[in-house]
């Protein structure tokens, strides 16, 4: 099986774990591919929910697409459960997220929810997270302070430039990604986070940071991981 079939098939598993919750209630999405896979399989029992509360523009885009009533974090006490994906998972459901740079949304829905679900096909299960640079919202203000104060835990920084960067569209070659909170990207390569609870306490608290796409605070509770043999749900 390729990728885009693994991703189908745990969103499918997904669809089929949100369902087991009483109808009626709201439920947080997350943003991604898999997020995606998730999103299409679920549609056709949007009636299920009351409403749903996204982590990103693309995300509620795709919902409402969908036939899904959006609803502003903002009017939301709690959420049953988030469904997400993720860049890298280890053995204590701790995880890398923020590829798709919707790390800071995804953290506050995360925190609504009475649970997270994360799904991934099983390349993105790992012993120590690291590999996958680690992504770092920052105010763009703080670029310099913040990628100095990075350096000294060990990594490579790089500043994430957007993908549609064209000189021909009159956008210089070096622009940066913008995330949906106005904000940059600094990705952190070459780490090896063995305590991830002390590193993303450590990385929030340097001036200019908005959040850290580290989530151990906000862990994963379920795991749905698919592989050529099926999907295996995993708690911790």
């Amino acid at each position: 099986m390729n990728q885009d079939q693994l991703k189908q098939m745990v969103g499918e598993a997904a669809r089929d774990e949100v369902l087991k919750l009483p109808a009626g209630q709201v439920l947080g999405v997350g943003t991604g591919s898999t997020a995606n896979y998730f999103i299409d399989a679920l549609a056709p029992h949007c009636d299920h929910f009351a409403g749903t509360v996204s982590s990103s523009n693309a995300t509620t885009e795709r919902l409402l697409k969908h036939g899904f009533k959006v609803l502003d974090p903002n009017d939301v006490t709690s959420l049953p459960a988030y469904v997400d994906g993720a860049d890298e998972i280890n053995s204590l459901g701790h995880m890398i997220k923020g590829g798709g740079g919707a790390l800071t949304r995804e953290k506050i829905i995360a925190s609504m929810a009475k649970q997270f679900i994360c799904i991934c096909d099983s390349s993105k299960q790992v012993a120590v997270l690291g590999n996958f640079a680690l992504p770092v919202e920052i105010i763009p203000l703080a670029k310099g302070e913040v990628m100095r104060q990075l350096e000294k835990l060990g990594g490579v920084v790089s500043l994430r430039l957007a993908k549609d960067t064209r000189a021909d569209l009159g956008q210089t070659p070096s622009q940066a990604f913008v995330t949906d909170n106005g904000g940059w990207i600094l990705d952190v390569a070459g780490l090896k986070i063995t305590d991830p609870v002390r590193t993303e306490s450590l990385i929030n608290q340097i001036a200019g940071v908005i959040t850290v796409g580290l989530f151990a605070k906000e862990k994963a509770n379920v795991l749905l991981v698919s592989n050529a043999a099926g999907v295996e749900r995993i708690t911790f």
